[in-house]
């Protein structure tokens, strides 16, 4: 050996053992790097070359008897790595695939990769090699596995240290760094597309798993913030306990403190915001539970009124455990993920919190964002975080956004990949009602009209109720179901209004003009009695909306104001149903017109078969 493979093999070799190794990723792809005898292709970037030995050298340690074997291009650069790795074991096979029509090898190297895999070798490959374009994957692995009929381990692997001007970004590793490798599920036969997804998961796991100093920075400054708001954070618990916004017993759950134990097997750990992202994500928790019988899922909620709706479920205590998500404070995220241990994490809409995605990447925990939702004013803000947010949407292990718009921002920010998949709520069942309770009201209502304003906000009540009053002078007889987004304000409404309040056992009478709806999970029921509806935060202020699919799937007539910001896609592909009022006039005009048949074609989507399939292959990788 020439004295520069010498030296660069002892520089290579001091940086890779000086390294701190995190080895993670699929139990079944681990086994099969240290199984010997048994023939396996392992494929990884080819930019990650350098980091390949450490890979062997973990291996060679659990399983000495393993023969490794690596594709190496003839040119000069593959024949000086074939130098250096050579004394460590790592015997390379010469040739590339054939391209331009110049023979490279390509033949007689795939016919000695063969009989190596037939004799039980581990045989590497980097199926972007040996020119590009980088990170594209070319036949030669696809190849290689179909016809040896074996498996594909993908491998991702990072490291502390330089990349270097080349095609594709060679890492240059450095002394005494952090460095990661993380084993895919092992692919039998796959296409070309299957491979490239795989290998971009585990390297982008891997990158996260080792870290960059930026990302440290940014992440001990988070730390720091979360520590001092602790202190504040506590109080603020303390109070809202004794305002009957937290359940007595249960708000330590919030600082990670708790006496829960984790169940046997998987566990995934779901996590919705409030009670429309709870509603959507139930029918996914569903059938990922129906998919996988020995899975648990643990649902977490930001607010009691979410909690209240997974306690409903019939899975509740069983397979499905709830907990109160605890606050952003390292110490705190600590306690719960030391407890409860998920093998993934699903976040649902726009609920993203950088040092809890921080904690799961530390931990090799997947993080999934479905129903991704990220409007122009969110967007707008975290692009004045940067830094920050890149650094917290590359971890994302993917996002499925809602559709087209939240994909573009979500991808501006760094996230990758991102898929658009659909809205959730636009896939989920027709809303709960009790039937017995349906029939009771429908014979205390009789033949009256009924109008529904559902998930009013503070200031469109007062519009609502007044353009209600100005129908009534046509439609003498039309009762209105005021429901309010948040039932705590039913005390207020009431008073303010002088509203029967059905919190408080009031049931409509035939003299009732409005009835005050202030109970929680029972809008299903309003609106099954309603011949008209208005969907609420949409009228006046910031706006945003409401779920305009809820109404529609049960074929009522249905209003919204111009403020749909965080539904724009779902009212241009509802346009032509429904009825946009500008103001109470506009909204008075419509309940004295005749409601129109709704079209409820095309507002079903198979979504969440979509996502339970992607969540169940992420997690088993």
């Amino acid at each position: 050996m020439t004295l520069f493979p010498r030296l660069l093999r002892l520089w290579l070799g001091t940086c890779l053992r000086s390294t701190r190794w995190t080895i993670g990723g699929s139990p079944r792809g681990l086994e099969a790097l240290t199984t010997a005898h048994q023939g396996v292709v392992v494929a990884f970037w080819h930019r990650s070359l350098t980091l390949t030995p450490a890979l062997w050298f973990w291996a060679k340690d659990k399983q000495p008897d393993l023969t490794l074997r690596v594709l190496i291009s003839r040119n000069p650069d593959g024949m000086l790595i074939a130098d250096v790795v050579r004394p460590w074991g790592i015997i390379g096979i010469h040739g590339s695939s054939s391209k331009k029509g110049k023979n490279k090898g390509g033949a007689a190297v795939l016919r000695t990769a063969l009989k190596e895999l037939e004799a039980g070798s581990v045989v590497g490959i980097t199926p972007d090699g040996p020119r590009g374009p980088a990170e594209q994957v070319q036949p030669g692995a696809v190849v290689l596995s179909r016809l040896a009929d074996c498996a594909v381990v993908p491998i991702g692997l990072a490291s502390s240290g330089l990349r270097l001007p080349s095609w594709d970004g060679l890492v240059l590793p450095l002394p005494f760094g952090k460095g990661a490798i993380v084993a895919g599920t092992p692919l039998f036969q796959p296409d070309a597309p299957t491979l490239q997804a795989a290998l971009n998961t585990v390297s982008r796991r891997a990158e996260n798993m080792a870290g960059r100093k930026a990302t440290k920075q940014t992440d001990r400054i988070w730390r720091l913030v979360g520590t001092a708001l602790a202190p504040a954070l506590t109080t603020m618990l303390r109070v809202r306990l004794h305002r009957g916004r937290e359940l007595p017993g249960r708000h330590r759950e919030r600082m990670g403190i708790e006496t829960g134990q984790r169940p046997e097997g998987q566990l995934l750990w779901l996590h919705a915001a409030s009670v429309g992202e709870t509603l959507c994500a139930l029918p996914l928790a569903e059938a990922l539970l129906n998919a996988r019988p020995e899975l648990s899922i643990l649902f977490t909620t930001a607010t009691v009124t979410g909690s209240e709706i997974v306690g409903r479920h019939p899975l509740f205590g069983h397979r499905i455990i709830h907990r109160f998500i605890p606050h952003d404070v390292p110490r705190w995220l600590n306690r719960f993920l030391d407890r409860w241990r998920p093998q993934g994490a699903i976040f649902v809409e726009s609920e993203l919190w950088p040092g809890i995605i921080a904690a799961c990447a530390r931990r090799d925990i997947p993080v999934m964002l479905v129903n991704g939702r990220l409007s122009d004013r969110s967007a707008r803000r975290w692009r004045r975080l940067s830094g920050p947010a890149h650094n917290m949407m590359k971890r994302l292990t993917w996002v499925a956004a809602r559709g087209p718009e939240d994909a573009k921002h979500f991808r501006a920010l760094g996230a990758g990949p991102v898929y658009e998949d659909g809205d959730l709520k636009q896939d989920a069942p027709p809303l709960p009602f009790d039937e017995a309770e349906y029939l009771r009201l429908r014979t205390l209502i009789g033949n009256r009209p009924v109008f529904v304003a559902a998930s009013t906000h503070p200031g469109e009540e007062e519009i609502v109720l007044r353009a209600a009053q100005a129908a009534r002078k046509t439609r003498p007889d039309l009762l209105t179901i005021l429901v309010p987004r948040h039932p705590a304000r039913g005390e207020e409404l009431a008073v303010q209004f002088a509203l029967p309040r059905r919190s408080q056992g009031s049931d409509p009478t035939p003299e009732t003009a409005v009835w005050l709806a202030d109970t929680l999970g029972e809008l299903g029921l309003f609106y099954r009695l309603a011949e008209q509806c208005f969907v609420g935060n949409s009228l006046i202020g910031k706006g945003g909306g409401h779920n305009p699919f809820e109404p529609l799937r049960l074929g009522i007539p249905t209003a919204t104001g111009p403020r749909m910001e965080n539904w724009r896609e779902a009212m241009t592909m509802v346009s032509d149903t429904i009825c946009v009022v500008n103001d109470g006039d506009c909204l008075k005009e419509w309940l004295e017109s005749p409601p129109a048949p709704v079209r409820t074609s095309g507002l079903q989507r198979t979504v969440v078969a979509t996502l339970r399939d992607r969540i169940l292959a992420t997690v088993e990788q």
